[in-house]
């Protein structure tokens, strides 16, 4: 994995902030903002490190977005870097989270606010998708090629979404299938 990003955090309060920042952008999944912020807008990763970097992240215990700022929080800063990162991912949405279940409290039962968030439901299931098309891109440059990826993207979303089968045998089966055939890929080509 390439560990040089082109561009690196100015600071620690940098670190923090952009995460809170992520953190709050990212009620109900943040995956679209932390590829745009961190790819895109602070080119602290490539594209190829982030999607590198977030497969790991979603195969560790607990949320992949949490994973994914230790790990770039401790690229560039060591134990220091984990911990604001991880405060900047907790600190304000906890606090609005609060905010929230108040109000939901004392409004919930309030047709609009019903219908206002069926709607937001909406729009993270749409910023989810354009995401993954978006990062479909790195198959070029994987060293699997881009028929293998696109078969086991296709595979992937065939059993999670059609056929209902866990997450967790999905990327035991399927993960563990893409993992022999990279290394035997690679191991070819020495």
């Amino acid at each position: 994995m390439n560990t040089q990003a082109r561009h690196q955090p100015e600071s620690l309060s940098d670190l923090f902030f952009s995460f809170s920042r992520l953190a709050i952008q990212g009620f109900g999944g943040v995956l679209a903002y932390m590829e745009r912020e961190l790819v895109d807008k602070k080119q602290w990763l490539t594209r190829e490190e982030f999607v590198e970097e977030w497969a790991v992240a979603r195969t560790m215990p607990g949320p992949a977005a949490l994973n994914l700022s230790i790990m770039v929080g401790a690229r560039y800063f060591g134990i220091r870097g984990v911990l604001v990162s991880l405060a900047g991912m907790f600190m304000l949405p906890s606090l609005l989270v609060l905010m929230l279940a108040l109000g939901y409290a004392r409004f919930g039962d309030n047709p609009h606010v019903l219908g206002a968030v069926r709607g937001m439901g909406a729009v993270a299931s749409a910023l989810f998708i354009a995401t993954g098309l978006k990062l479909l891109t790195t198959f070029r440059t994987n060293v699997l090629g881009v028929l293998r990826c696109s078969l086991l993207a296709i595979a992937s979303f065939t059993t999670i979404a059609l056929l209902h089968w866990g997450v967790v045998n999905i990327l035991v089966g399927l993960g563990g299938l893409a993992c022999v055939l990279t290394y035997l890929k690679i191991r070819s080509r020495a």
